[in-house]
């Protein structure tokens, strides 16, 4: 048997492709959009992609199934009653499916989602019994997938369906069987993932704290926050449903001049500025958001930009433009214009307005709150990171807080945010300056600079 799992790091997203190189024939299980990694592996150990399996309608990363049906024929399957609207195969549950010396079987596992499966896999060259289970977004290493992505009419059901799901379904399975889940470290689809790609039901079912609950504390935690459900979720959901467009139908990569960028800004195109935070701060677009190229690019660009915005990026090469269109791609930002040819130099060359989002230090932030010489200090960071150590003069302000509902303070007033590193920070203070804000200002390498310098740290 072939098996190989791929990660999207930053997304936390994982992938799988199974097969059998004697019969020449392999699957993949919940693809990412960009597909060109399971066709190169498959044809390295001599096999075709015939099949590709959804454990569930994702909705944190468009699917890859219609790329690969389009470029290998490959039929796509859902477990039944799965409510896609494109031309698709169903399983039922206890189904048995065989490539070669592969044996799939199909489990019912609701909860993350009402029609959501398992696949348990065996590899018949070493026996009967199943080897591994892959368990999509119902168990994860050290957590489980979160039940809210139905609608909050539909929670007591999902509650009780992942309940049993993890219970009666698979935590019944052998103990030593291997579990390979849909996510890992990164996904916004879970609380706490681990950083482990794969586990044992009997390790979690012994470890991983959720399934040690009764039903009623059980419950309990599942009807509590969740991580912030992005912008790009619905959008996700409702691509995956229909079938995603095929990226061949996506622009050409375009290199906009400085003129055309801004007659685009006028028609209401937006500036993604995927710059390091001290190169924006030092001359910008005025109105760009700031979401710095980096693995996690796209669950923040997910959070703060509309799906359906059509974005123009200013990058410092070519290979950045590419690798942040791919993330792009990978939750649906499909509408992108294009890049500032010749970059920011560029657009000051042509004499367009600049803005400017000054880095504070830690020494001048410093000597500004003990003289009292500042208006607003905004700690974007999560309730959990603010509890472990903070700026004694600080207000938390959560950026998925900030990005729901604007701080209603003047406009004119200075503005100093942190976060942990300066990333957030500089996402919350563009941000900020998009809606008006003209006295901003980011901790330039947030607490960690802010600690490193010796400045008191107040914990809650």
């Amino acid at each position: 048997m072939f098996f190989k799992q791929f990660s999207v790091k930053g997304m936390g997203c994982l992938s799988y492709l199974i097969g059998c190189p004697m019969a020449k024939r392999a699957c993949v299980v919940d693809p990412k959009r960009d597909v060109q990694d399971y066709l190169d592996a498959a044809r390295e150990n001599g096999m075709e992609i015939t099949h590709v399996f959804e454990t569930h309608v994702h909705a944190d990363h468009v699917s890859g199934s219609q790329e690969l049906r389009s470029r290998t024929g490959a039929d796509i399957y859902f477990m039944e009653g799965t409510p896609v609207e494109f031309d698709h195969k169903e399983v039922r549950e206890h189904e048995i499916m065989e490539f070669g010396k592969v044996r799939l079987r199909f489990l019912k596992t609701p909860g993350h989602t009402p029609h959501s499966m398992s696949i348990l896999v065996t590899d018949l060259s070493r026996g009967e019994s199943p080897w591994l289970v892959l368990t999509g977004d119902c168990l994860f290493v050290g957590d489980i997938g979160r039940p809210d992505l139905a609608g909050k009419e539909h929670l007591d059901e999902q509650v009780e369906n992942l309940f049993k799901s993890l219970h009666e379904k698979l935590g019944r399975l052998p103990s030593n069987m291997e579990i390979y889940p849909a996510h890992g470290e990164g996904s916004l689809c879970g609380k706490g993932m681990s950083s482990k790609p794969n586990s044992t039901v009997g390790f979690e079912m012994a470890h991983n704290p959720i399934l040690r609950l009764s039903f009623e504390e059980f419950q309990e935690v599942m009807k509590k926050d969740f991580p912030e459900r992005p912008k790009s979720f619905s959008h996700i959901i409702n691509t995956n449903l229909k079938g995603a467009p095929l990226l061949e139908r996506c622009p050409v990569t375009r290199d906009l001049s400085p003129l055309q960028v801004n007659g685009l800004l006028k028609k209401g195109a937006v500036i993604l500025d995927t710059r390091d935070a001290a190169a924006f701060g030092g001359v910008h677009i005025p109105g760009s958001i700031n979401i710095g190229l980096a693995p996690q690019s796209a669950n923040w660009i997910g959070m703060v930009i509309e799906p359906e915005a059509q974005l123009i990026l200013v990058v410092t090469s070519k290979s950045a433009y590419d690798e942040m269109t791919k993330q792009l791609h990978r939750i649906g930002y499909d509408n992108i214009l294009g890049y500032l040819y010749g970059g920011i130099a560029a657009w000051q060359e042509a004499g367009l307005p600049i803005g400017q989002l000054w880095q504070i230090s830690a020494h001048r932030l410093y000597e500004k709150l003990q003289t009292g010489n500042y208006d607003y200090l905004f700690d974007v960071r999560t309730p959990a990171e603010w509890a472990a150590g903070r700026i004694k003069e600080a207000v938390h302000l959560p950026l998925n807080k900030l990005l729901k509902e604007i701080p209603d303070i003047p406009k004119d007033k200075e503005v100093i945010v942190t976060c942990a590193i300066g990333y957030r920070g500089n996402i919350a203070a563009s941000y900020l300056q998009r809606h008006g804000f003209t006295h901003v200002h980011s901790l330039a390498g947030g607490m960690k600079a802010w600690i490193n310098a010796g400045y008191p740290v107040t914990k809650s």
